[in-house]
């Protein structure tokens, strides 16, 4: 498995893209997202993906250059259309947007339709959060790629509809970053390139049964993504299925199924607040560093090292993969390696 900077990763990648005639703007921008989830460890968000947006570059499902067109406005919301671009081109625009209207107000949301892969929700949350502000963020399909049933079902009924919640402390930005399914689909799709099995828990095929081949995904009929939790998930499903109405509906895209001329995208919900017009930034820092070092501290069963706290293993990937070089398994190295060859990108050398 050969292991690569950073820096040359994200190289390669704003190369790919501007061979596939996208501007160095957004090659850039898009390229440095990707890198920045492999260095935490999502790698289902990472830069395998190029293959896949250059693939719908081609076939017009993502537009480079795309404006992002405001639908409606007040002083406290912005609902807009991405136009099919690069989703984390459009949702930085999102997120400053609101970020702007909250830090006066208060509070204020915003949403984005027809938007391509925003990529790792925990990104824009951390961005608002190290510009002080609390934020919530969350997506759909657009009603084309539902793949989780509900629990004791055998039909695909909603998509993963993750969740990110992010907060400023007193030190870095706390983050949790969840999929509502028991994985996200990208994970799936890393697994099956990479010719592994799925861990038991994630997947089961048509007929209900558990199985851990990535493989039954695309199965005729097709097997389904669990709620995190198991066929036990009620609550998961339940949380999966609220946000994705709330998203569907606010944003002007769709919820499940969609109509069958409709293209898969993105579509987003953002929510953020500014703690200084509520009871105050020092209040809001002192709460949270007060509630984190009482968790830190908690006493721990034999055996456990440390309780964690979301963002640990993030964080702990960051630091070692960046010191030590990102890892690609070979499936998905062979396929960027193929791209290349395709668009004349010359690769980058192992570390």
């Amino acid at each position: 498995m050969p292991k690569f900077t950073a820096e040359s990763l994200k190289r390669f990648a704003s190369e790919l893209f501007l061979a596939a005639r996208v501007s160095r703007d957004e090659a850039d921008t898009v390229a440095e997202s990707l890198v920045e989830s492999n260095l935490r460890g999502h790698d289902s968000h990472g830069v395998f993906r190029v293959v896949e947006y250059i693939e719908q570059l081609g076939t017009g499902q993502l537009v480079a250059g795309a404006t992002m067109r405001v639908l409606a406005e007040t002083p406290a919301m912005l609902a807009g259309d991405g136009g099919r671009g690069f989703g984390q081109v459009q949702c930085r625009r999102l997120v400053e947007l609101v970020s702007r209207k909250g830090r006066e107000l208060g509070v204020a949301c915003g949403t984005l339709m027809n938007c391509g892969h925003i990529g790792r929700l925990g990104e824009w949350v951390e961005m608002a959060a190290r510009d002080g502000m609390g934020a919530l963020i969350s997506v759909n399909d657009n009603g084309v790629a539902f793949t989780v049933a509900p629990p004791g079902g055998i039909a695909p009924r909603i998509s993963t509809n993750p969740l990110a919640i992010g907060v400023p402390t007193g030190g870095e930005p706390l983050v949790l970053d969840i999929s509502t399914s028991a994985v996200a689909n990208g994970k799936v799709k890393v697994a099956r390139l990479a010719g592994r099995q799925c861990p038991p828990g994630w997947i089961q095929d048509a007929d209900g049964n558990p199985s851990t081949d990535p493989h039954v995904m695309l199965a005729d009929p097709p097997g389904t993504l669990l709620p995190f939790g198991g066929d036990q998930g009620y609550k998961a499903f339940g949380l999966g299925l609220l946000l994705d109405i709330l998203v569907g509906g606010l944003t002007g895209g769709f919820c499940p199924p969609a109509p069958t001329d409709v293209m898969e995208c993105n579509n987003v919900l953002l929510v953020m607040w500014n703690p200084a017009r509520f009871a105050g930034h020092d209040h809001f820092h002192r709460e949270a560093d007060k509630l984190i070092a009482a968790i830190r501290d908690t006493p721990r069963k034999p055996g456990v090292h440390r309780i964690q706290l979301p963002g640990d293993r993030s964080t702990e990937a960051h630091r070692e993969r960046l010191a030590n070089g990102i890892p690609l398994d070979g499936d998905n190295w062979e396929t960027l390696a193929r791209l290349a060859k395709q668009l004349g990108v010359e690769l980058p050398v192992p570390r």
